[in-house]
């Protein structure tokens, strides 16, 4: 067990390597005190130096190296902050951390330029236009001539590098995040599932991401059979 001052209170570790006097990869900037309504939490403050993104690590208690409860959590606008019902991002977001708090310890990035799967904001907002008449996500995204999923997650393998965590229980549906860690030299000890209820708005998108994405999504089981 790693006291979480002590891990936090210096200057990051070297997984900052620099060219020419030139940074890349993530940059310890700041962690700051934060209470929210599910805890305590240190936020943990980020420069990515390749993409000029600000970063966010959420941390509860003291750091394990093993098999630390993790959230990897891509940025999502219209679900974290405006409550839309079009995807489960926002019920996720609040799931994970108060499974993070339960636990007792545990850490939930909050990656940022993960808009839409990648694809931005304004693209997001295009692509939700093209399902509302039709198609899916992934058809919506290809239609517009963009990736169905151009998420990186190095940054989040670099910031729990940083951290100190060396293996991780993931907290995830999609095996995409569990193969992107392990390819950045974080071990996944296990993958724990999310799952959040459907409604009417979003059962045909969680329907998409476990037909065409690979999400394990298995309570969407009972409301197929129903329909």
């Amino acid at each position: 067990m790693t006291d979480v001052d002590g891990v936090l209170g210096g200057n990051a570790p070297s997984g900052v390597t620099r060219i020419a006097n030139v940074p890349t990869g993530v940059t310890r900037v700041v962690n700051a005190p934060l209470p929210t309504k599910y805890g305590d939490f240190q936020a943990v403050g980020y420069l990515d130096h390749d993409r000029g993104d600000e970063q966010v690590a959420l941390v509860y208690g003291d750091i394990e190296e093993e098999g630390m409860l993790v959230r990897l959590h891509s940025e999502c606008l219209t679900g974290d902050a405006f409550g839309s019902t079009h995807c489960e991002c926002g019920p996720q977001l609040a799931t994970a951390l108060r499974q993070v708090v339960a636990e007792g310890r545990g850490i939930v990035v909050y990656l940022r330029g993960h808009e839409g799967r990648g694809i931005g904001l304004l693209a997001k907002l295009r692509a939700m236009k093209l399902q509302s008449e039709g198609l899916d996500t992934v058809e919506a995204n290809l239609a517009l001539g963009l990736p169905v999923d151009a998420r990186d997650y190095r940054v989040a393998a670099e910031i729990l590098h940083d951290l100190g965590v060396r293996s991780v229980r993931l907290l995830s549906n999609n095996p995409r995040k569990r193969e992107a860690l392990l390819r950045h030299g974080i071990k996944v000890d296990e993958q724990v599932s999310l799952l959040i209820p459907p409604c009417e708005n979003n059962i045909t998108y969680l329907r998409t991401k476990r037909e065409r994405l690979d999400h394990y999504l298995p309570h969407l089981d009972a409301v197929v059979q129903s329909s």
